[in-house]
C-alpha cells in the first residue's frame, strides 16, 4: 500500500471513529508527508511548472521540491497528480535558459554554486526516471554538463587548506563546508547512477572535509575515539557543519572513519534544537547523517526529528523558516527540507540509501 493510500485509510477510519484512536508515530509522519506534498503541488506555477514561492532561486527551489516528492516515492512517470507535477517541474528545470552554456545552473536564478549542487544532485537522482525517453535524454545531457562544471571548478588553483572543495562561484579561490557538501553529494549520486566521475575528485572532496574536523582531544591517545565535529571554513564543531560533514563522508564510503564516529557520537550526545540558526538545514543533514550511521544513532534521530518537526507543520502542510535567514528561502524551501528529513525512513532516493 502506498503512503497516500495508507494515510487516506487512516483519515477515513479516524473520521468515522471521531478521532478516538490516536495515530501511531509512523502514521503521523506519513500523514504529514502527504499534506506537505499537497502543499508543494499547490505552489506550482501553472504556466511554467516551477515549484517555488516566487521569491528567489526558483530553479534551485524547484529542484529541492522534486527531491522532496521523490523521497516520498513519487516519480514523474506516475499517472498521479504528483507524477504530472514532477514532469512539469522537471521541464522547468530543464528549460534552455536555466543552464548556462558551460553547464552552470547557479547564474540565472542567483542561487550560485549552492543551487548548482542542489539541481545537479536532483538530476543525478532523476536519471532514468523521466516521464519519457526524450525527457530522460535531456536529464542525462544537462546532468553531464553540470557534473563537468563541478569537476572543473574543483580544479581551480587554491591554497592547500581549500584544495578539493568549492565555494560560491565556479571560479572561487576558497572553499566552505556547505557548498562543498552539495557538490560532493551530486558527484556521488552521478557516480552511483553510472556516470563517469573520477574517484580522485571524490577523494579530494573528502580530504577537504576531513581538514575541517576538530576532535575534542587527541583521537590517537590509547586508540580511543573522542567526540568531535566539523567547521565551516576552518576546524570547528558547529552542529550544522558537523551534520553536513557526517553525511558527506558516509555517502563517500567513509563509514568507519574516526571523524564519522566522533561526529555522530557528538550529535547523539548533544542532539539538535529548534533554536538552531539554520534549523531546517541542520535537521535535514542530521536526519540523513544519523540514519546512515544506523543503530542507536538512527533510532534517536528518528524520534528527535519527528518530535521537532511535526508540531511545527501548518494545517495546510507547509513549514516556515524559524529565523529571518531561513524565512528568506520561503515555505517551499522549509517544507522540502522538512520532508527530506522525515522521509529518511522511506530510503527511496538512491543517494540516501545505506
Amino acid at each position: 500500500m502506498s503512503i497516500l493510500s495508507r494515510v487516506c485509510a487512516i483519515v477515513s477510519v479516524t473520521a468515522v471513529a471521531a478521532l478516538t484512536c490516536p495515530l501511531r508515530a509512523e502514521d503521523k509522519v506519513d500523514e504529514a508527508l502527504v499534506r506537505a506534498s499537497q502543499y508543494l503541488l499547490s505552489t506550482q506555477d501553472p504556466a511554467t511548472g516551477g515549484i517555488h514561492n516566487k521569491m528567489r532561486h526558483e530553479t534551485a527551489m524547484t529542484s529541492l521540491a522534486l527531491l522532496a516528492l521523490a523521497s516520498c516515492g513519487h516519480q514523474p512517470s506516475d499517472p498521479t497528480p504528483e507524477g504530472a507535477a514532477m514532469t512539469k517541474a522537471l521541464a522547468y528545470v530543464l528549460r534552455p535558459e536555466a543552464q548556462e552554456k558551460d553547464g552552470y545552473f547557479g547564474q540565472t536564478d542567483g542561487s550560485r554554486m549552492y543551487g548548482h549542487g542542489i539541481t545537479t544532485l536532483m538530476l543525478s537522482e532523476m536519471l532514468g526516471m523521466g516521464a519519457d525517453v526524450a525527457q530522460d535524454d535531456l536529464i542525462r545531457e544537462k546532468c553531464r554538463k553540470a557534473i563537468d562544471l563541478i569537476l572543473r571548478s574543483q580544479k581551480v588553483s587554491k591554497a592547500d587548506a581549500n584544495r578539493g572543495g568549492w565555494r560560491y562561484s565556479p571560479d572561487s579561490g576558497d572553499s566552505d563546508m556547505s557548498v562543498t557538501v552539495w557538490q560532493t553529494m551530486a558527484l556521488r549520486a552521478a557516480k552511483n547512477a553510472g556516470m563517469d566521475v573520477p574517484r580522485q575528485a571524490i577523494d579530494d572532496a573528502v580530504g577537504y572535509i576531513r581538514r575541517l574536523y576538530m576532535p575534542d582531544s587527541d583521537m590517537t591517545k590509547r586508540g580511543a575515539i573522542k567526540l568531535g565535529g566539523f567547521g565551516y571554513q576552518s576546524k570547528g564543531r558547529e552542529t550544522s557543519t558537523t551534520s553536513e560533514g557526517l553525511l558527506a563522508m558516509q555517502v563517500c564510503g567513509q563509514y568507519d572513519a574516526d571523524e564519522v564516529i566522533g561526529a555522530s557520537d557528538r550529535l547523539l550526545k548533544e542532539g539538535i534544537k529548534q533554536g538552531e540558526r539554520w534549523f531546517f538545514y541542520t535537521t535535514y543533514y542530521y536526519a540523513q547523517g544519523m540514519y546512515q550511521r544506523g543503530g542507536k544513532h538512527a533510532e534517536e534521530a528518528r524520534h528527535v526529528v519527528a518530535d521537532l518537526l511535526l508540531p511545527l507543520q501548518s494545517r495546510e502542510g507547509w513549514w516556515e523558516g524559524i529565523n529571518g535567514e531561513e524565512r528568506q528561502g520561503g515555505r517551499v524551501y522549509s517544507t522540502s527540507m522538512a520532508m527530506l528529513s522525515l522521509a529518511v525512513k522511506n530510503h527511496f532516493l538512491p543517494i540516501y540509501q545505506r
